[in-house]
């Protein structure tokens, strides 16, 4: 294991006592002691959370693995558990988009493992799959979700995966071996071919410990422990009543689960579709800054922005990373997801997933 000699340690307190300073802070002026920072190291900046890519490994045709590693500004404001996604943000041709990303590491660990993908018109991840390199460097926004193992470890647990849901449920699986889980746990994972499986070679060595068993499923191939997709027989073989279920991946998967299994926990990064309603409030949505309106036709407050001609920022489209955050000065809003409505001025609201009930002015 790497440990820090003293004298790096030593550096390391004076430089953040150096650049927190309230006198060094006045002396670079408006734009910040982070402009300056920035340019002798991109990740040199306490007010923004930055990572350094560290590795890049591609071992499967669709997909890319980048270790990064987080800038103090991060790593000294958020803690990662198994599970969580963490919103990266990257420039591509002059513009900064935002995707949220579960990392595969165990709990507890300095870097952070990403693997993203490869998706048709996915401009970010085809991005990282086809350019990611070594010094790269990257945005990190926050930390979310709520698909977590709970404090109290289940003692018999079912992972269950599919494509590139496997990294938040491989997260949790080496945070249970890290742990030295007393209990079982068991793991399903399903890809279309074995190609294309990811940790697919880790996973067969997990197989060979106490308490762990691993299955993989082929949807488009043969050879796989498993025939066909999630149901009784695959739970028989991997685990017969657990005490909890933790399965990310394509909603059919999830609903499989689901009719098989009690106690699940679920995750999907597949945008749901939302049906506009039948009946359009047909009020006036105000996009205050950019002086436009329009009237409400019925989709999500970003869809109907984005026909205006306006490019808000957006991230996941599915009401996860929060990038598309606005402020609603006026009017009232549905969320698709929650179902909550939002009345009151001066409230933010997610417009990917938020549709008008009548006038809405927007700060956009």
């Amino acid at each position: 294991m790497f440990t820090q000699t003293p004298t790096r340690n030593l550096a390391q307190t004076l430089r953040k006592r150096v650049l927190g300073s309230d006198l060094l802070d006045l002396l670079t002026g408006p734009h910040g002691v982070d402009r300056y920072t920035e340019l002798v190291a991109p990740t040199w900046t306490l007010g923004e959370a930055r990572a350094k890519v560290v590795d890049v490994r591609r071992t499967t045709p669709r997909s890319v693995t980048v270790t990064l590693a987080p800038n103090d500004a991060f790593a000294s404001a958020h803690t990662v558990k198994a599970g969580q996604h963490v919103n990266l943000t990257l420039d591509i041709d002059g513009r900064r988009h935002t995707r949220c990303y579960s990392p595969a590491n165990a709990e507890g660990s300095s870097r952070l493992e990403l693997t993203i993908g490869q998706h048709d018109g996915g401009l970010v991840s085809n991005h990282l799959y086809e350019r990611a390199r070594r010094g790269m460097v990257v945005g990190l926004d926050g930390v979310g979700g709520d698909f977590v193992l709970p404090a109290r470890r289940p003692r018999r647990i079912l992972l269950v995966s599919g494509g590139s849901g496997i990294t938040p449920v491989m997260a949790m699986l080496r945070t249970l071996i890290a742990e030295r889980h007393r209990g079982e746990v068991a793991f399903i994972h399903y890809a279309r071919v074995p190609e294309e499986a990811c940790y697919r070679e880790e996973l067969v060595a997990h197989n060979e410990l106490p308490g762990v068993r691993v299955l993989h499923g082929y949807t488009r191939s043969d050879g796989g422990d498993l025939i066909g997709r999630f149901g009784r027989e695959h739970l028989a073989a991997a685990m017969l009543a657990p005490d909890a279920v933790f399965v990310c991946g394509p909603t059919t998967l999830v609903e499989s689960v689901r009719e098989h299994c009690d106690n699940v926990f679920t995750e999907s990064f597949v945008p749901p579709v939302f049906d506009a309603p039948a009946n359009p409030s047909g009020g006036r949505i105000t996009f205050a800054e950019s002086g436009i309106d329009v009237v409400d036709d019925g989709r999500s407050l970003l869809e109907q922005a984005e026909s205006a001609g306006l490019t808000p920022q957006n991230g996941c489209r599915m009401g996860i990373c929060h990038t598309c955050t606005r402020r609603k000065t006026a009017g009232t809003v549905r969320n698709l997801v929650t179902g909550a409505v939002s009345t009151c001025p001066g409230e933010d609201v997610q417009i990917c997933v938020s549709v008008p009930v009548g006038d809405v002015d927007l700060a956009l």
